[in-house]
């Protein structure tokens, strides 16, 4: 083989390789990409049945249940204008309380019951994830809102 087919040879696995690297990085950044959206926008249609999204509003009051045999809570996420029932299977992080902000992570059921694999609490009195404020403050005003992260 001559050297220049040799070099060849060589740039094309290098580029071969990095191709491979890129895919690669790409789906996984694809798998763990997490959508925000609002209990409006669920009621819309827009959120995704088949894969996790997050769900950010208020806890509506008087919504918490706690199931007699088990971690499970239920209860119901608001953005003012629409709500949707949430249930989570795992202990509620210690700040989680009626009329606060919270982001839940996790998917659609069947059943139309967003079944939560994580809960997230704001962490002191002044703090809402930015979407979710911004989702709050639109479905107050009544307009849509698009929010994707």
């Amino acid at each position: 083989m001559k050297p220049r087919h040799k070099r060849f040879a060589a740039i094309a696995a290098g580029v071969a390789l990095l191709a491979l690297a890129v895919a690669l990085v790409l789906n996984a950044f694809r798998s763990n990409l997490v959508f925000f959206f609002t209990p409006s926008q669920i009621a819309a249609g827009e959120a995704p049945r088949d894969r996790a999204f997050r769900v950010g509003g208020l806890v509506q009051v008087g919504s918490v249940k706690r199931s007699n045999e088990g971690l499970v809570a239920y209860f119901v996420v608001t953005d003012t204008a629409k709500s949707i029932p949430v249930s989570y299977s795992g202990i509620l992080p210690d700040l989680f309380r009626e009329g606060k902000g919270v982001v839940a992570q996790g998917r659609i059921g069947a059943d139309g019951v967003f079944h939560a694999s994580e809960v997230l609490a704001k962490h002191d009195e002044n703090y809402m994830p930015p979407e979710a404020a911004h989702a709050l403050d639109q479905a107050h005003k009544g307009e849509k809102t698009l929010v994707t992260r």
